[in-house]
């Protein structure tokens, strides 16, 4: 069982060798154990992870490593060729971008919902109660780069309230975002609900009403390359039925 985060710094072509490396034993290791690449956008960290638990308990011998970062990193990651079997995204744009390129096999499903909020501090010290306060002058903001989900997001629920927000950084996944608000390197940050509810009390969430016209939808394939397609079709099936269904509501992610 492994995890691994895909570095914001490294190149394309840095990543794509490196991942060709460690899965460099195809399908299967030398104990004959079944292997599952899924490359998944960096909010569905905690609950992929879950799910890892729960479907290498009800299939022995599989091994499944998830891969996370920005979904449009990973999406540009697959189409150069990167080793993986399965994709979620964090939204259509990017799942598009590797279906256009013809990396998949049959249609993408949707199987989650998202939203955001703004995350701050625990007790909320700054008084953040709305989307317009993210453009006053002594709150370093931070959000997500534009090509990400989160990023295009929160594009969206700009242009809804009418405001302009300036941030310290744009980050390259949603993760990033949250980790800036917990250290204290930022003040308030615009991420996803299930993060905040993931961050076990490290950052604390303000809603806003402009959220609502911003839902993204997850979709999930399997890759055209893959190296096991019924492992990966099982897994998509084990995302996309009830028991995936069960630790995706309890994250707080929307049904699709």
């Amino acid at each position: 069982m492994q995890t691994r985060f895909v570095p914001r710094a490294v190149g394309a072509a840095v990543l794509t060798t490196a991942l060709a490396v460690s899965a460099g034993c195809g399908g299967g290791g030398a104990s004959g154990e079944q292997t599952l690449t899924v490359f998944a956008a960096a909010s569905l960290t905690s609950t992929f992870q879950q799910l890892e638990r729960e479907f290498e308990a009800a299939n022995p011998g599989t091994d499944v490593t998830l891969n996370f970062s920005g979904s449009s990193t990973l999406a540009q990651q697959i189409d150069q060729g990167a080793p993986a079997d399965v994709f979620a995204s964090a939204d259509r744009t990017n799942m598009t971008k590797v279906t256009d390129a013809g990396n998949h096999q049959g249609e993408p499903v949707v199987f989650a919902t998202n939203t955001l909020q703004i995350a701050v501090a625990p007790q909320n010290p700054k008084g953040v109660a709305a989307l317009a306060d993210l453009t006053r002058p002594d709150l370093r903001t931070v959000v997500c780069a534009p090509q990400v989900p989160c990023g295009s997001a929160t594009e969206k629920v700009e242009r809804a309230a009418g405001v302009d927000i300036r941030p310290v950084s744009e980050e390259q996944d949603v993760k990033a975002v949250l980790q800036k608000v917990t250290t204290g390197n930022a003040d308030a940050g615009l991420v996803y609900r299930t993060d905040v509810a993931a961050s076990d009390g490290q950052a604390h969430g303000v809603d806003f009403p402009q959220a609502s016209g911003a839902v993204n939808e997850y979709p999930i394939t399997v890759l055209r390359n893959e190296r096991n397609p019924d492992l990966a079709r099982t897994w998509v099936d084990f995302v996309t039925g009830d028991q995936g269904r069960r630790v995706l509501e309890e994250a707080g992610f929307g049904a699709p």
